[in-house]
């Protein structure tokens, strides 16, 4: 009976230790998502503005955790949610920026991104609207 409850005792310790080391991997792995679905996001409105020869904006709308992209007469052509962790900043580029037919970027600059302790910038760069993300 005695070695019965320490076999338990034991796999219930060990059973909460791996949830406990559970959460660290599902953070990462949020983190990982963002940037990846921000990116293609990214690079599909760029390639639409490119294809169709218009005007895309993007926008960040930080209160509601959330960002867009529109076509030129303001339809929409995508909306995505984000985590309450995440939050996105203006630095030295603003939270709405458009692509030009050509890809070209409206704005260069930064924009800040916190995910829990973790704080990163996604840099546009001049010239074909480039962009890459850092973590800082």
């Amino acid at each position: 009976m005695l070695e019965a409850l320490f076999v338990l005792s034991i796999f219930l310790l060990m059973i909460s230790i791996s949830f406990l080391s559970l959460k660290p991997h599902h953070f990462q792995q949020e983190k990982q998502l963002f940037f990846s679905q921000l990116k293609a996001d990214f690079l599909y409105a760029q390639q639409y503005a490119i294809t169709n020869q218009k005007l895309v904006r993007v926008n960040f709308i930080t209160a509601e955790n959330y960002y867009y992209i529109r076509k030129q007469n303001g339809e929409l052509l995508l909306k995505r949610e984000y985590a309450d962790n995440i939050m996105v900043r203006a630095g030295s580029q603003n939270l709405h920026f458009y692509y030009h037919s050509n890809g070209n970027i409206s704005t260069i600059g930064a924009i800040y991104i916190y995910i829990g302790e973790d704080a990163y910038q996604l840099m546009f760069q001049l010239g074909r609207g480039r962009f890459y993300v850092k973590r800082m």
